[in-house]
């Protein structure tokens, strides 16, 4: 009874539910694993489609396994007919995440493996699933805006075909390696709560796309995958704002938050930052739009020297501070960005679906069944018989 006592009001955080080999965090240190590889070896030096291949598979492919795991991506992009027909019926002012969770399900419904669970059809559904997932965010941004939606061009590789998809034109060779590199950095994330969504719901043999429907559905809360969008939402809001320095300190005298400052893990940078912020600096150059980057390093730089002389010196930016400028500059818009994180996380989802399915870590497949404490009323229908405990 201790232990469930010492549980309230947590969250769970600092309880552990499970082992896992697929991520690994230090949030002290400002540390993010995947399968062994540090975040900054994988952004430097891999790609989206190569690090979806570790995640599922828990190794690097050679070149040959590469090539056959990028040409299955490619062969599985086409977004069913009666998927983007079903779409042209949602209203218009439909969130973006609320169509995506919905459309998981139909993309269950026209997997010819949808009822084999073994590992075999579990990792060929994991393709089709991080394959497809973008092409029905870029159907949905243009059914919105009264377009057609575009067929994949099986010539791009796979963030080249999603941006162009999406915006109708093919996007420049290092905008594409950019949002690639985006995707690197979002694609795991250890037991965060659309991933454990994702395993408990599987954990009751329940198959892929009811545990993806589970965290798209997670991920689309504003306190996991909405920051990025409010962080755009804030800069948006300053632009005309002559004293940023000033407006940062008086949210923090009047006890109000800075969007995008502040992590449930890490009590350092993230590591997924710095990469960010470069990219940011960079892309607003390009693009002709540094005040975005420029005026989130002001916001940084006055946020930590204020909140280091409140003793909140742990409080530092996260992800979602440094990739909304980078989503910004890329042209996609506020209600679309975290539906980016969606088509990146969906990797680490399917790895942690297929852990948590066939028992890679130790004491795994195993239902999730938490306890917990009863404080309510002890009354039953012949009068109050029970009394609390105690």
């Amino acid at each position: 009874m201790a232990e469930m006592v010492n549980l309230k009001n947590t969250g769970l955080r600092g309880v552990k539910v499970a082992d896992t080999a697929v991520s690994f965090i230090d949030g002290a240190k400002g540390i993010l694993i995947y399968r062994g590889f540090r975040i900054e070896d994988l952004a430097a030096n891999s790609t989206f489609p190569e690090t979806a291949y570790l995640l599922l598979h828990g190794v690097l492919p050679n070149p040959e396994e590469l090539n056959g795991f990028e040409e299955e991506l490619r062969q599985a992009r086409a977004v069913p007919r009666f998927i983007l027909e079903a779409l042209k019926l949602i209203p218009r002012e439909a969130a973006p995440m609320d169509v995506l969770q919905a459309s998981v399900p139909l993309l269950g419904a026209a997997d010819p493996e949808l009822d084999d669970d073994s590992r075999e059809a579990n990792l060929r559904k994991a393709v089709r699933l991080i394959s497809r997932l973008p092409g029905v965010v870029a159907a949905w941004h243009r059914i919105r805006q009264d377009e057609e939606p575009l067929a994949p061009d099986l010539s791009l590789g796979h963030s080249a075909d999603f941006l162009r998809r999406l915006h109708g034109t093919a996007p420049a060779q290092d905008m594409a390696r950019d949002l690639d590199v985006c995707l690197v950095l979002h694609a795991d994330h250890t037991f965060n709560a659309s991933t454990f969504a994702c395993r408990e719901v599987v954990s009751t043999r329940a198959h892929m796309y009811a545990g993806v429907a589970a965290g798209v559905g997670a991920l689309s809360g504003s306190l996991h995958g909405g920051a990025n969008a409010r962080v755009m939402a804030m800069l948006l809001k300053l632009e005309h704002e002559r004293d940023v320095a000033g407006w940062v300190r008086s949210q923090l005298e009047a006890g109000e938050r800075i969007m995008g400052i502040g992590h449930a893990v890490y009590k350092t940078m993230d590591p997924r930052g710095p990469i960010l912020k470069d990219m940011g600096l960079r892309l607003g150059q390009s693009t002709g739009q540094p005040k975005w980057a420029e005026m989130s390093a002001l916001i940084e730089e006055t946020a930590l020297a204020e909140l280091a002389k409140r003793g909140k010196p742990d409080l530092r930016p996260n992800v979602d501070f440094f990739s909304a400028p980078v989503y910004h500059a890329m042209g996609i818009d506020l209600d679309l960005m975290t539906t980016i994180f969606a088509i990146s996380r969906i990797s680490g989802w399917c790895a942690h679906i297929i852990e948590e399915k066939f028992g890679e870590a130790q004491g795994k497949p195993a239902l999730y069944r938490p306890t917990a404490e009863y404080v309510g009323n002890y009354c039953g229908l012949m009068g109050c018989e029970y009394k609390p405990k105690g």
